[in-house]
Parts: structure tokens; sequence; C-alpha cells
């Protein structure tokens, strides 16, 4: 069986898109977003249609990066998020974050058919299950919390795997996608109504002041009222926030099947460390079963026997995966928040004009197109939606989570203590680098940094290459 080289199906099965110039020199906008995957292209198009000169700054390329590297899951049920956030804040929280969500899952197929564009979007319902028949009234709990908070959502035993489960949440009419065909859409339709894309330029500075000024490599100078900063983990980001912000990583196998060996909704158990199961369509009688999974810290090593652990797992349980004469391998990332809720709107409490999006935990493609309009709101002073203040960055944490945060801590100032032994720190704020042996880079369990093995940058929040 050949196995590929960690770059995504999605990267790999769409075409490249218009090439946009860096930037060579100094430039003025009303706005600059910062990051072109989903939340920041979804950011710059509904400001640039409300009428705002808008720049995109990205480091690589258009949805190569965290976006380009996802389960393609477009679904308002987040695991057993629903119940979790019932207890804790209470039914009124959870009913405006399912509003947030079924309310994106809308947005992308409006967009979609309003650009006349196929990005292979099919209608399934959503599953988060357990084999477990101890845990059963966890999804209970879960399905009645989704229920109440809006969603079509019931317990189940019957989810159309090939193996049985103990009970299951089922939301009806999800969605699952080809979510860089749509990022390239929607970077062709906000070039089209006058905004300016600016590929290969890594900002490395940005100053906030009556006017923010951004530095980029190379020496550009940027300078706009507002700034938006959708770069995944925020290359800038206020010592109150930064401390609730945790990464990891997930990893993602995939293979072409028969369409009869392939599950027809989309699929998660926390069980056996996470299992995630979609399929996508692939033409001919043939489907890509999409198997993710293996959560773990940035550079904590191990990374091949934890994508062989996988692998063996979708052989177990999915009839047709082990004849496959290929299998996709590629990494994802994401940042979590103690709370469980994204970071969208103002960066910290003294500022007007820097505004955020972060802290999706895994479910960055609903969370990034719910949070274009919001922080457009932000930019523009229109009304912005009822659960605004639910996800905004200065809220005060609950006091229950307060350890999580205290041992997150803890984490990082091990690592930071460790790179000070080491020659391989990581250039954002000096913590010691793991290697991944798989993908050949380094990476920081702190806030996310990775480099390639030359030291070049590959994702921030990081700025610096390595030294040689």
């Amino acid at each position: 069986m050949r196995r590929g080289s960690g770059n995504s199906y999605w990267t790999a099965s769409a075409p490249p898109g218009a090439a946009h110039p860096a930037l060579d020199g100094d430039l003025a906008a009303d706005v600059v977003v910062v990051g072109a995957g989903i939340a920041g292209l979804c950011t710059a198009r509904e400001l640039v249609r409300a009428g705002a000169d808008v720049v995109l700054l990205e480091a690589d390329r258009i949805a190569a990066g965290v976006t380009g590297h996802t389960t393609g899951k477009l679904t308002s049920l987040h695991g057993l998020h629903y119940a979790r956030l019932r207890r804790r804040q209470g039914a009124a929280a959870a009913a405006l974050y399912a509003d947030a969500q079924e309310e994106a899952l809308r947005q992308v197929a409006r967009v979609s058919a309003e650009l006349d564009v196929d990005v292979e979007i099919e209608h399934r319902p959503a599953f988060t299950y357990t084999v477990d028949e101890g845990t059963v009234a966890e999804i209970r709990e879960e399905a009645d919390a989704a229920a109440e908070a809006g969603l079509r959502a019931t317990t189940v035993t019957e989810t159309g795997l090939p193996y049985p489960v103990a009970a299951a949440v089922r939301v009806e009419d999800q969605l699952q996608f080809h979510p860089r065909r749509f990022l390239l859409a929607l970077a062709d339709d906000f070039v089209a109504h006058g905004g300016r894309v600016h590929e290969g330029t890594r900002v490395t500075q940005l100053h906030e002041g009556a006017e923010c000024r951004l530095t980029v490599e190379g020496g550009g100078t940027v300078h706009a009222r507002d700034v938006v900063l959708a770069t995944h983990f925020p290359l800038r980001c206020h010592s109150s926030l930064l401390v609730r912000l945790s990464v990891r990583r997930e990893l993602v196998v995939a293979a072409s099947v028969a369409e009869r060996h392939a599950p027809y909704g989309m699929y998660l158990t926390f069980d056996e460390g996470t299992r995630s199961v979609r399929t996508a369509p692939l033409g001919e009688g043939r489907r890509l079963l999409i198997v993710a999974g293996e959560v773990f810290e940035p550079g904590s090593g191990g990374v091949n026997e934890r994508y062989d652990r996988l692998e063996a797992w979708a052989h177990g349980h999915l009839p047709g995966f082990a004849e496959a004469p290929e299998v996709h391998r590629w990494a994802a990332q994401d940042v979590h928040t103690p709370d469980g809720l994204p970071c969208i709107g103002h960066e910290h409490p003294d500022t007007q004009h820097v505004h955020l999006a972060t802290g999706f935990g895994g479910w960055g493609l609903s969370n990034g197109v719910a949070a274009g309009p919001l922080l457009a709101a932000h930019v523009t002073g229109a009304p912005r939606p009822a659960w605004t203040e639910l996800v905004d960055p200065r809220r005060l944490l609950p006091v229950r989570e307060v350890p999580g945060v205290v041992r997150q801590q803890a984490t990082v100032a091990r690592h930071y203590a460790a790179g000070l032994r080491t020659v391989r720190r990581c250039t954002h704020m000096g913590c010691e680098l793991g290697f991944d042996e798989a993908e050949q880079t380094w990476e920081c369990p702190c806030h996310g940094s990775r480099f390639a093995a030359d030291g070049s940058v590959l994702q921030g929040p990081a700025t610096r290459p390595l030294e040689s």
C-alpha cells in the first residue's frame, strides 16, 4: 500500500487557484486581514462587499494552511459540546451557539449557490457515538441539550456504520464539502469586488495606534485603520488571551473505497482516543473514506506510530480501507480554549481596531464561516449577532475553568524551561521544539509554531526562522 506525503487530499484535488503577488513596497487600506484561511476569507469578503478597501495578506498560499488540512466536516454537532455548555453557562448560551453554527451552514450553501461553484456540498446526518455502554447517559444528555438548543437531534442506536454502537446523537441535515474549492471561490469573488490579495507575504510586526501599522517580511509596511488577525494562533496575542489558548494536532488518513463500503453520515467518537469518519465523492462508483484521530501535543514525537495506529483502526473497522492502493496522510492543527468556545472579536480590553478569530477547538469550518459576519460587524459598526458576547475574547473565564488554565500554563512553563537548555528554541517565545519525523518539521508544543527542517517558518505565531 502506497502512502501519501503529508499533502492533504483537499490541496491535491483542487486547482492551484489564481496566483497573487507578494507585497513589494508599502500600501494603505481601510482594513488589513491577515490570514487567508476560512475565517480570513469570509471576513474579507464581507468587508469588501460592505464597501471597505480591504487588503488580504497571506504568508503562504490561499487555503494552503490550517483550512487546507481539515477533515471537511461542516456540522453544528461538536462532540458533546451542548451538554457541557448548558451545564456551565445555561440553555440560552447553548442555543446561541447552535444558532451561530446553523447559520454558518446556511451561509456556505447560499454563497456556493450565489457564486455558482461546485464545492461538492452534500447533506448528511452527523453523529456523536459511543461503543461503551457506560457512557450512554452522556450521549442521551448531549442529544437532549442539542435538541433544546434548536438542533434536530435525537438519540439512536443505528448509525449506518459497519459495526455496532451503544448509542449516538444524530443531528439531521448537516453538510460536508470541499473546503479548498470553497475558499478559492471566495478569493476570486473578493478580488472581483475590488479586494487586494498578497500571497507569500508574512506579517512580522503589528503596531497599534491612531492608525495601525504592519511590517512584513522583507520590509514593506501596510497602514490601515483596522486589522483582523485570522492566522489560527494570533501572531500577536494579549497576555490575558495567550494563557487561555492551547494547541493540539490530529492525524488524518484517507483512501478510495467502493461506494458500497462508504458510511453515509459523518461520525465522531471519543472512544479509543478520538475517531472521526466521513467520506467525499470521487466518482465512478467510489468515495474517499476519511478517518481522523490520534490527538496529540505538537512536537511530542511518535507520529509515524500514531499514523500506523489510526490506519490499523481503519483496517479493522471499515471494510475496503485495507484494500485501497494508496492512503493519503496529513495532519490538522487546532487551537483550544478552556471553555470550549472560540474567541472572535476585539483582541484585548484596550483596543478598538485590532480584531481576531481563534480558538475554534477542532470546529474551524463552521466557526470560521460564522466569524466573517461578526468580525465585519465589529469593523463597520453594523449590528452584531446575538452570540457576540458569548465568544468575546475579553470574556471572563468561569471559575471552574481556571484549573485547566493553570495546568496548561504549567506545561508551557516546563517547555520554556527546557528550551533554555537546548539549541532548538522556538523564535516566538523560546519554548523547546520537538521533531515530527513524519513531516520532517520542528514543532512548538506551547503555541503551535512549526518550522521546516531548514528552519524556515511554516506556521505561526512565530515570524522568524530558526537559527542555523
